[in-house]
């Protein structure tokens, strides 16, 4: 049995967290031609370093050339696709189906996998874009797990689906708000986040009178989605014929990477070692709780999610603990780690470190050691580089968390 966990990487650093922590493979975008304007990108030797280390670790890396594209865009695409190949990228995400035949009549060879903008919502779709010689599908987010079992039993390319993260509010995110209100096009990468803006109704006839509609004293957050997360259904999404686990969240933090990624890691290795006797482990839950989120829901998998899918008021985003720091070395002479803090940390403090497999461990921080050699009570300042005497060796890249 192949499950693949996919994890995003909006920058070299991401991309090394969610390969240390466990993932299958990347998706990632360059500096054109992405979905993710605002996400930290690749340029072409950040991306040549990015492949060879995933290459190194037996890692898949999947580019995203997925922008509708308009007749100014096809330019310089065949440039941009043929860097590509040279880099030996695994495979590229794509939605335009012009770019999809440009690809087939240039780059044959070049595995294409249809983004989930491209809306495949039936069995009929499918065929469609097998015929067409597209390697796999994401899915549409609005299927169910009926849906998508029916799919899979009419077409042999692979399927993925998305099963962790931040939902858009638009059509599997094809998204015309933040362009209407902002000018800036989601469909192109610069989305300007409009559906998590605080709305109230206001009546023609009344300007500047504001009827509630479910809102408390923030305001009303009608069009802000709850998280997905699907850890809990891994055997019925194996069952459907699933092949490839997707985790949103390019623009998150290293954090939320490291933690998501380790957990659903865990997750699936238990259910590939023994389907029969699998059983969910409530810990995963608690480490994927453990980083920024809104409250989760299981989307459209086994229906229409309803308003118990939104967030209508309330806290929105929550989280047990805050990232302090990454673990940028350890000196085992001194039984130091090296740490570069992300925020404040102090002596005194009890900290949680996360190493990339095995069981976290918490910490007593007894000393903190500034980059000059000298004893200090706190390290506040971002990306101030530390060390502090640890328990049990730490490797790199592990997450400090308070």
């Amino acid at each position: 049995m192949k499950i693949e966990l996919l994890a995003p990487a909006g920058d070299l650093e991401k991309l090394k967290i969610a390969v240390l922590y466990g993932a299958d493979a990347v998706y990632l975008g360059g500096r054109h031609f992405g979905l993710r304007a605002g996400a930290g990108n690749f340029t072409e030797e950040d991306l040549a370093d990015g492949v060879r280390f995933a290459h190194e670790h037996g890692v898949r890396v999947y580019v995203t050339v997925n922008i509708f594209a308009h007749n100014r865009d096809l330019e310089g695409l065949p440039d941009y696709l043929d860097m590509l190949c040279r880099l030996e990228v695994d495979a590229v995400i794509v939605s335009d189906p012009g770019v999809n035949r440009m690809i087939r009549e240039l780059y044959p060879a070049l595995p294409v996998h249809l983004s989930t903008q491209a809306n495949t919502t039936n069995w009929a779709a499918a065929r469609f874009w097998e015929e067409l010689g597209v390697r796999r599908i994401v899915l549409a987010r609005e299927l169910t797990l009926l849906e998508i079992r029916e799919i899979r039993e009419q077409v042999a390319l692979e399927l993925e689906i998305f099963i962790h993260g931040t939902m858009c509010i638009s059509y599997s995110g094809r998204c015309l708000l933040s362009s209407y209100l902002t000018g800036r096009d989601a469909n192109r990468g610069d989305c300007a986040q409009s559906c998590r803006w605080k709305y109230a109704l206001v009546e023609e006839k009344r300007p500047g009178e504001y009827f509630p509609i479910e809102e408390d004293d923030r305001g009303s957050y009608i069009l802000g989605s709850k998280d997905l997360c699907l850890i809990e259904h891994i055997p019925a999404l194996a069952g459907a014929g699933v092949s490839s686990f997707k985790i949103e969240g390019r623009m998150k933090s290293v954090n939320y990477v490291a933690g998501v990624v380790k957990a659903y890691r865990e997750a699936i290795d238990a259910y590939i070692s023994d389907p029969e006797n699998y059983r969910f482990n409530p810990t995963w839950l608690e480490e994927i709780s453990k980083v920024s989120h809104r409250d989760y829901t299981t989307g459209f998998l086994f229906g229409r999610p309803g308003p118990a899918g939104q967030h209508y008021a309330g806290e929105i985003y929550r989280r047990s603990h805050i990232f302090a720091g990454l673990v940028r070395g350890y000196e085992s002479d001194s039984g130091m780690a090296v740490i570069e803090q992300r925020n404040r940390f102090a002596v005194g403090d009890e900290v949680e470190i996360m190493v990339p497999r095995g069981e976290s461990f918490r910490q007593k921080i007894t000393r903190i050691i500034n980059k000059e050699g000298a004893a200090v009570d706190a390290a506040p300042h971002p990306q101030q580089i530390v060390r502090i005497p640890v328990d049990k060796p730490v490797p790199a890249y592990s997450i400090m968390r308070v």
